[in-house]
């Protein structure tokens, strides 16, 4: 069964609405998801658990993603971007559910089950919702619409660091699990009612329907760059608030609040680099100059993480490594056309996850036995390398 456009004479909605639909699902996700990673400081530092283990935690969602990404790309393919984020969002409600189970019985076994049956669900969104952007608003206000939509990724985990940190404290992990299970279940309703699948116009897909990897090597080199910026994006993102708690000696409350402030900072870099692109008419060679910034952002911080000037640069790489995912997925739908794009959304996910997964438990281990400097300097390489990988600028 193929997706069907709206028929004639249908009232289609704002395209504002779908993307403030579209954010909500991102955010939702996001924020559940990260959850178990901003349990890392009170797993490790209160309970005692080591930074390995507790990595190992914080990756179970990731690796619930990557396994599904690719699936739920060919749903939205084949049934369009409103069921696939109503089940999507309904999975992640019962991820919820088992995870909140393993909270009350203390089992970590079962709540990291339950984190990873939320990061399957995780999924939809990371693809329908940017299919849904991408179809309601035309080219020339794609690449700011998607900025937009990218910062669902850090305002999510903003949101959750503005909470976990301090509430597990003197709530307990149950209570933030429930939390993430009553979010879940609105987010849902709201998906059911608002979202609505947007038309399909074969003149806009430059394919024509056909495979858009075969001869082309751009959405290739587009996916393994892709993969390689995300590696200092989520050593960021999953290092930082224990790094200020144990190196820098901030309370658990005060990180939270420079974590939550970090990704909004993010957030407003995504919808720069977004505007930036729609300006120039080019979403590639703007995505190689972030991986440029990246790179010196990385090793700065690496050089001084021990001094106060760090805290600086920590905030400016939260910033600088998150800018150029909206400008990769814009290329991408691009390339592949209307008829391709949510298995490439599928694929382009899948890299990503798949090198995110690995950086908390291995990262965490270079952190442990040789320190937060080695750690930062490590992720250093893997933007140098995606700058060779963003092919040649690609103009509208």
């Amino acid at each position: 069964m193929s997706r069907r456009a709206a028929p004639p004479g249908t009232r289609h909605p704002s395209p504002w609405l779908m993307l403030v639909a579209a954010m909500v699902a991102q955010v939702t996700a996001t924020a559940v998801v990260s959850t178990p990673l901003l349990l890392i400081p009170h797993l490790h530092l209160d309970e005692g658990l080591s930074l390995v283990a507790s990595g190992a935690l914080a990756a179970a969602p990731l690796v619930g993603t990557l396994l599904t990404l690719v699936v739920w790309g060919a749903i939205v393919d084949r049934v369009g971007e409103r069921i696939a984020l109503s089940s999507g969002l309904a999975l992640l409600v019962a991820g919820c559910a088992v995870a909140l189970a393993g909270a009350r019985a203390d089992d970590a076994i079962v709540l990291a089950l339950g984190f990873g049956l939320c990061g399957v669900a995780a999924g939809s969104s990371n693809s329908a919702s940017g299919r849904l952007v991408v179809g309601w608003f035309p080219a020339h206000r794609r690449g700011l619409a998607m900025g937009i939509r990218q910062t669902g990724l850090p305002l999510g985990v903003g949101l959750a660091a503005l909470v976990v940190p301090a509430a597990v404290q003197t709530r307990g992990v149950a209570w933030i699990v429930t939390l993430c299970l009553v979010v879940a279940a609105v987010a849902t309703v709201f998906i059911a009612v608002t979202v609505v699948d947007p038309p399909r116009h074969a003149s806009e897909d430059p394919s024509g329907g056909a495979n858009p990897y075969r001869g082309d090597r751009r959405l290739a080199r587009i996916h393994a760059a892709s993969a390689l910026l995300v590696i200092p994006q989520y050593v960021v993102w999953t290092f930082m608030l224990l790094w200020l708690i144990d190196r820098h000696g901030w309370s658990a409350a005060a990180a939270g609040v420079l974590y939550a402030v970090s990704q909004v900072l993010g957030a407003a870099g995504r919808i720069g680099a977004g505007w930036w692109s729609d300006r120039v008419g080019d979403r590639l060679g703007p995505m190689r100059q972030v991986a440029v910034a990246a790179t010196a952002v990385m090793l700065l911080l690496a050089l001084l993480e021990g001094s106060p000037v760090a805290v600086a640069i920590m905030v400016a790489a939260t910033m600088i490594t998150v800018a150029d995912n909206g400008l990769a997925f814009t290329a991408v739908a691009e390339i592949a056309g209307s008829r391709w794009s949510g298995r490439a959304f599928g694929i382009q996910n899948t890299g990503q996850y798949l090198t995110s997964a690995a950086v908390p438990p291995v990262v965490g281990a270079i952190v442990q036995y040789a320190g937060y400097g080695w750690a930062f300097a490590a992720a250093a390489v893997f933007p140098l390398a995606a700058i060779a990988c963003v092919p040649v600028a690609t103009r509208r």
